[in-house]
């Protein structure tokens, strides 16, 4: 059974912008890099603990195949859920960031 997921507003933003970048530099870029967001957080949804602890924090990270993101978000074991803290770029630095988003 897939556990529920809530996507931070900001990391939500994140999505839109990248999804509109891409749809710009060619139609339909977009729409692939959606699908492969959607299939990837079906994943972590799946198999929330398949993807290791980064940093010695709470969060996880899972790439998304053939783009340079990644989703990272946490799981609650006992709450059964997981928030998805950002979609982003994988030249960004995450370390610090995810510990202000709470």
């Amino acid at each position: 059974m897939p556990y529920p997921y809530r996507i931070h507003e900001k990391a939500h933003q994140e999505y839109i912008d990248a999804y509109l970048w891409y749809e710009m530099e060619k139609v339909g870029l977009g729409n692939e890099f959606e699908d492969c967001v959607e299939r990837k957080l079906q994943q972590i949804s799946e198999h929330p603990e398949f993807y290791s602890k980064k940093h010695n924090l709470r969060f996880r990270e899972a790439k998304i195949e053939r783009f340079p993101f990644m989703i990272v978000y946490e799981f609650f074991p006992r709450k059964k859920f997981i928030h998805v803290a950002a979609i982003c770029h994988q030249k960004r630095t995450t370390v610090g960031r995810y510990r202000r988003m709470k």
